[in-house]
């Protein structure tokens, strides 16, 4: 069964993060800044379909809470990714529970289903989008494969860690994330390979908002 695999500046980075995440641990401000720097964009990408105009003021929030109990995270670069996105998912939802706004009943997905291999025919489409463009097209998405493959794709995390984040198994996320890609690509009006690695190419698309 494939795998999606993580945009290359997010496994990159994190190796940076960890880094720095470490040394704010130890009172560097200047490190926070980074990891903050690092993170930022991914959450504002994910927040913005859970909330809309309001992303700012939850990741401000978020940040608060993630600054005031940074001493108590243990992880690598990776986990912080994860980490960070739960707690502005969090926030998230007591924004719309204080607008006594409810989210949309995620879709009931299969635990398991053959995912693409790593080759495309999508390339050139997707990589055609412009980032704003792209992360429309996500945010009119259902919402349980919109934040699968935002935090998939966008925040750069790994399979389990976004289950755990959607307190969802990896295998429901898998195909939540699948299905949004496949959708996106017929929105862009590809022929053919609409099964083949398209989790993969979009995470290049995607991973440019980063």
């Amino acid at each position: 069964m494939g795998q999606a695999r993580q945009p290359r500046r997010v496994q990159a980075s994190d190796g940076e993060l960890g880094a720095a995440v470490a040394r704010a641990q130890d009172g560097d401000e200047t490190a926070f800044a980074v990891a903050y720097r690092l993170v930022q964009p991914g959450l504002l990408g994910y927040l913005r379909r859970l909330v809309g105009d309001d992303a700012e003021d939850v990741a401000s929030d978020a940040w608060l809470e993630i600054a005031r109990d940074l001493g108590r995270f243990k992880g690598d670069g990776a986990g912080f990714r994860g980490w960070t996105a739960t707690i502005a998912r969090h926030r998230a939802l007591d924004h719309l529970r204080r607008q006594r706004t409810r989210p949309r009943p995620a879709t009931l997905e299969q635990d398991v289903l053959d995912l693409p291999g790593p080759h495309s025919t999508h390339e050139q489409a997707l990589e055609s989008l412009s980032t704003e463009w792209a992360l429309q097209l996500v945010r009119d998405l259902p919402r349980d494969q919109a934040e699968a493959v935002l935090l998939r794709v966008v925040v750069g995390l790994d399979g389990p860690s976004a289950a755990r984040v959607l307190g969802k198994r990896p295998g429901a996320v898998r195909t939540a994330a699948h299905r949004g890609l496949k959708r996106l690509a017929r929105r862009l009006g590809v022929e053919g390979g609409a099964d083949e690695g398209v989790t993969d190419e979009a995470s290049r698309t995607l991973g440019k908002s980063k």
